[in-house]
Protein backbone atom coordinates (compact mmCIF):
# COMPACT_ATOMS: atom_id res chain seq x y z
CA UNK A 1 0.00 0.00 0.00
CA UNK A 2 3.03 2.46 0.58
CA UNK A 3 4.01 2.11 -3.02
CA UNK A 4 0.45 3.36 -4.22
CA UNK A 5 0.66 5.92 -1.68
CA UNK A 6 4.20 6.83 -3.37
CA UNK A 7 2.93 6.85 -6.86
CA UNK A 8 0.05 9.14 -6.30
CA UNK A 9 2.23 11.10 -4.53
CA UNK A 10 4.59 11.43 -7.15
CA UNK A 11 1.46 12.83 -9.51
CA UNK A 12 0.50 15.03 -7.14
CA UNK A 13 4.22 16.48 -6.97
CA UNK A 14 4.62 16.91 -11.09
CA UNK A 15 1.09 18.65 -11.29
CA UNK A 16 1.91 21.21 -8.41
CA UNK A 17 5.28 22.18 -10.20
CA UNK A 18 2.87 22.47 -13.24
CA UNK A 19 0.45 24.71 -10.88
CA UNK A 20 3.62 26.69 -9.31
CA UNK A 21 5.20 27.35 -13.37
CA UNK A 22 3.88 30.66 -14.44
CA UNK A 23 5.58 30.30 -17.97
CA UNK A 24 4.09 26.85 -18.46
CA UNK A 25 0.62 28.65 -17.46
CA UNK A 26 0.89 31.15 -19.71
CA UNK A 27 1.82 28.72 -22.86
CA UNK A 28 -1.26 26.85 -21.75
CA UNK A 29 -3.11 29.64 -21.49
CA UNK A 30 -1.73 30.85 -25.18
CA UNK A 31 -2.46 27.03 -26.84
CA UNK A 32 -6.15 27.57 -25.27
CA UNK A 33 -6.58 31.05 -27.38
CA UNK A 34 -4.44 29.62 -30.15
CA UNK A 35 -6.87 26.76 -31.10
CA UNK A 36 -10.00 28.42 -30.28
CA UNK A 37 -8.93 31.04 -32.99
CA UNK A 38 -8.54 28.21 -35.36
CA UNK A 39 -11.61 26.96 -35.05
CA UNK A 40 -13.23 30.16 -35.46
CA UNK A 41 -11.55 30.53 -38.41
CA UNK A 42 -12.61 27.05 -40.01
CA UNK A 43 -9.69 25.29 -39.48
CA UNK A 44 -8.59 22.26 -38.15
CA UNK A 45 -6.75 20.52 -35.15
CA UNK A 46 -4.82 17.00 -35.69
CA UNK A 47 -3.38 15.27 -32.98
CA UNK A 48 -0.56 12.49 -33.09
CA UNK A 49 1.25 10.51 -30.50
CA UNK A 50 3.06 7.25 -30.33
CA UNK A 51 1.33 4.82 -27.66
CA UNK A 52 0.12 5.94 -24.50
CA UNK A 53 0.97 8.84 -26.41
CA UNK A 54 -1.70 7.90 -29.58
CA UNK A 55 -3.93 6.92 -27.23
CA UNK A 56 -4.11 10.36 -25.40
CA UNK A 57 -3.70 12.07 -28.75
CA UNK A 58 -7.14 10.19 -30.01
CA UNK A 59 -8.57 11.15 -26.63
CA UNK A 60 -8.30 14.82 -26.68
CA UNK A 61 -9.25 14.59 -30.37
CA UNK A 62 -12.48 13.04 -29.40
CA UNK A 63 -13.32 15.78 -26.78
CA UNK A 64 -13.60 18.49 -29.37
CA UNK A 65 -15.02 16.88 -31.97
CA UNK A 66 -17.72 14.86 -29.59
CA UNK A 67 -18.07 16.80 -26.47
CA UNK A 68 -16.62 17.75 -23.07
CA UNK A 69 -18.56 19.49 -21.03
CA UNK A 70 -21.90 20.51 -22.73
CA UNK A 71 -23.67 20.01 -26.03
CA UNK A 72 -22.74 21.58 -28.94
CA UNK A 73 -22.13 21.16 -32.79
CA UNK A 74 -18.64 18.90 -32.80
CA UNK A 75 -15.40 20.96 -33.51
CA UNK A 76 -13.05 19.78 -36.91
CA UNK A 77 -10.15 17.79 -34.71
CA UNK A 78 -9.13 14.34 -35.53
CA UNK A 79 -6.27 11.70 -34.35
CA UNK A 80 -3.66 11.00 -36.84
CA UNK A 81 -3.48 7.42 -36.39
CA UNK A 82 -7.13 6.82 -36.61
CA UNK A 83 -7.06 5.01 -39.88
CA UNK A 84 -5.46 1.57 -39.64
CA UNK A 85 -5.29 0.34 -43.55
CA UNK A 86 -3.55 3.91 -44.40
CA UNK A 87 -1.02 3.82 -41.23
CA UNK A 88 -0.10 -0.06 -41.68
CA UNK A 89 0.52 0.71 -45.94
CA UNK A 90 2.40 3.77 -45.10
CA UNK A 91 4.82 2.38 -42.54
CA UNK A 92 5.13 -0.78 -44.54
CA UNK A 93 6.19 1.19 -48.00
CA UNK A 94 7.86 4.12 -47.08
CA UNK A 95 8.79 3.83 -42.96
CA UNK A 96 7.13 4.56 -39.83
CA UNK A 97 8.80 7.75 -39.64
CA UNK A 98 6.87 9.28 -42.04
CA UNK A 99 3.09 8.07 -41.55
CA UNK A 100 2.06 11.35 -39.96
CA UNK A 101 3.94 13.79 -42.30
CA UNK A 102 2.51 11.99 -45.48
CA UNK A 103 -1.03 12.93 -43.95
CA UNK A 104 -0.27 16.42 -42.88
CA UNK A 105 1.46 16.70 -46.62
CA UNK A 106 -2.50 15.52 -47.60
CA UNK A 107 -4.77 17.29 -45.81
CA UNK A 108 -2.83 20.00 -43.71
CA UNK A 109 -4.10 23.50 -44.92
CA UNK A 110 -2.37 26.75 -43.36
CA UNK A 111 -3.58 27.95 -40.80
CA UNK A 112 -4.63 24.53 -38.95
CA UNK A 113 -2.94 23.45 -35.82
CA UNK A 114 -0.85 20.34 -35.44
CA UNK A 115 -0.57 18.70 -31.63
CA UNK A 116 2.10 16.52 -31.69
CA UNK A 117 2.52 14.06 -28.12
CA UNK A 118 5.97 12.76 -27.07
CA UNK A 119 7.29 12.29 -23.93
CA UNK A 120 11.09 12.39 -24.94
CA UNK A 121 10.07 14.95 -27.68
CA UNK A 122 12.40 13.04 -30.15
CA UNK A 123 9.76 10.41 -31.83
CA UNK A 124 10.99 11.09 -35.58
CA UNK A 125 7.72 11.05 -37.00
CA UNK A 126 6.27 13.59 -35.39
CA UNK A 127 9.49 15.44 -35.96
CA UNK A 128 8.55 14.90 -39.50
CA UNK A 129 4.95 15.78 -38.96
CA UNK A 130 6.07 19.31 -37.63
CA UNK A 131 8.23 19.99 -40.53
CA UNK A 132 5.77 19.18 -42.99
CA UNK A 133 3.02 21.35 -41.02
CA UNK A 134 5.81 24.51 -41.50
CA UNK A 135 5.70 23.93 -44.68
CA UNK A 136 2.10 24.18 -45.11
CA UNK A 137 1.97 27.35 -42.40
CA UNK A 138 0.43 25.30 -39.81
CA UNK A 139 0.59 26.04 -35.90
CA UNK A 140 2.61 23.44 -33.91
CA UNK A 141 2.11 22.54 -30.29
CA UNK A 142 4.31 20.00 -29.03
CA UNK A 143 3.49 18.24 -25.31
CA UNK A 144 6.67 16.55 -24.13
CA UNK A 145 8.65 16.14 -20.65
CA UNK A 146 10.86 18.21 -19.07
CA UNK A 147 13.78 18.64 -21.87
CA UNK A 148 11.52 19.13 -24.59
CA UNK A 149 13.94 17.34 -27.07
CA UNK A 150 14.63 17.64 -29.81
CA UNK A 151 10.50 19.26 -30.67
CA UNK A 152 11.52 22.06 -28.06
CA UNK A 153 12.95 24.34 -30.50
CA UNK A 154 10.57 22.90 -33.52
CA UNK A 155 7.56 23.80 -31.38
CA UNK A 156 5.47 26.98 -31.90
CA UNK A 157 4.55 26.18 -28.62
CA UNK A 158 6.32 23.59 -25.79
CA UNK A 159 4.08 22.50 -23.25
CA UNK A 160 6.64 20.69 -21.73
CA UNK A 161 5.76 18.82 -18.35
CA UNK A 162 8.65 19.10 -15.21
CA UNK A 163 9.16 15.49 -15.04
CA UNK A 164 11.12 12.58 -16.79
CA UNK A 165 9.17 9.60 -15.70
CA UNK A 166 6.95 8.91 -18.60
CA UNK A 167 3.53 7.66 -16.78
CA UNK A 168 3.91 11.43 -14.87
CA UNK A 169 4.64 12.82 -17.96
CA UNK A 170 1.13 11.18 -19.39
CA UNK A 171 -0.48 11.73 -16.30
CA UNK A 172 0.30 15.31 -16.85
CA UNK A 173 -0.34 15.46 -20.74
CA UNK A 174 -4.08 14.31 -20.29
CA UNK A 175 -4.97 16.99 -17.66
CA UNK A 176 -3.66 19.94 -19.40
CA UNK A 177 -5.28 18.80 -22.80
CA UNK A 178 -8.31 18.79 -20.54
CA UNK A 179 -7.91 21.64 -19.27
CA UNK A 180 -7.38 23.71 -22.88
CA UNK A 181 -10.48 21.53 -24.13
CA UNK A 182 -12.67 22.95 -21.07
CA UNK A 183 -11.29 26.63 -21.85
CA UNK A 184 -11.84 26.00 -25.87
CA UNK A 185 -15.10 24.79 -25.32
CA UNK A 186 -16.12 27.93 -23.08
CA UNK A 187 -14.52 30.48 -25.08
CA UNK A 188 -15.65 29.26 -28.23
CA UNK A 189 -19.76 28.72 -27.25
CA UNK A 190 -19.27 31.52 -25.02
Amino acid sequence: MEKIRQIIQASIETKEKILKDAGLINIIDKVVDIITAAFKNGNRVYFCGNGGSAADAQHLAAEFSGRFYTDRKALPAEALHCNTSYLTAVANDYGYDVVYSRMIDGIGQQGDVLVGLSTSGNSANIINAFNAAKEKGMITIAFTGKSGGKMKNMADCLINVPSSDTPRIQESHITIGHIICQLVEEKYFA
